[in-house]
């Protein structure tokens, strides 16, 4: 017996996408005011309303494209894609600025607004 996802089930579709997004049916059911019995009819329907598809959509946190058009190869693709152009690679969380020279300029910051705050209270002083 096939397994493989039709095309056109939105209902198979969507429950994928809530796997994915690691979500189980009693959240998908609180997120969208009904219960996990009415998830799990929806998911097993090849079609759903437009004003539901659009509510899913939203508590998914998707597009209802994304949903129409889901694919297990597309996200297969997807993350082959992301490897291959190195997101993984050790260089993904390389800064592009120096970080101490952020901290030499907000200490820098810092004193200069300690030598305004000293001109100032001199001045207040003199003042008087």
């Amino acid at each position: 017996m096939s397994t493989a996802t039709k095309p056109n089930h939105i209902g198979r579709k969507i429950s994928r996408i809530r796997e994915l997004r690691n979500m189980k049916q009693e959240a998908l059911a609180q997120a969208l005011g009904t219960n996990q019995q009415a998830i799990s009819a929806m998911e097993n329907s090849e079609t759903i309303e437009e004003e539901k598809l659009i509510e899913v959509a939203k508590a998914l946190g998707v597009t209802v494209e994304a949903i129409k058009n889901f694919s297990e190869e597309g996200v297969i693709n997807y993350f082959n894609n992301i490897y291959d152009h190195g997101a993984f690679n050790k260089h993904y969380n390389e800064c592009t600025f120096n970080p101490l020279d952020k901290v030499v300029e907000l200490y820098e910051r810092l004193v200069q607004s300690e030598k305004d705050k000293v001109e100032y209270l001199e001045k207040l002083l003199k003042g008087k």
